[in-house]
């Protein structure tokens, strides 16, 4: 089980706690007006991130050389999206643990990412041999 699942609720009710002893009722609302502010901060987030990828092929990448550059082991696949604006072509089944996403680029080079509950771990670049003229 993810320690997050139990954390991040539990910091919640502290915060409204403190507010409320703090400020009574007005302490409770503004500890929920930062907290819907910040849920409206990452939905606003996903859903320009999601805008870019729409307008892109899946797993299409501009290059994959300077996407395995960036990439740093932890940061989530809505990190990874943001990069290359454009969603994963899926090579695991759905819903199975790792998730592993492939994008590729204009020369067939590829990064392929592996992520373990949304964190990435793993990645490996694969470029094509030249051919030998």
């Amino acid at each position: 089980m993810n320690l997050r699942n139990i954390v991040i609720p539990l910091g919640i009710v502290a915060l409204l706690i403190v507010g409320y002893t703090s400020y009574g009722w007005p302490g409770i609302a503004a500890v929920g007006g930062g907290l819907v502010m910040w849920a409206l901060l990452h939905f606003t987030r996903l859903m320009s991130v999601m805008k870019k990828a729409a307008n892109r092929p899946v797993g299409y990448v501009g290059s994959a050389v300077m996407l395995n550059a960036r990439l740093k082991p932890g940061v989530n696949l809505l990190h990874v999206v943001a990069l290359t604006r454009s969603l994963g072509e899926a090579l695991s089944p759905e819903g199975a643990q790792p998730e592993v996403f492939r994008w590729t680029d204009g020369t067939q080079s590829h990064v392929t990412c592996e992520f373990h509950s949304g964190k990435l771990r793993q990645w490996t670049l694969h470029r094509p041999a030249a051919d030998a003229s």
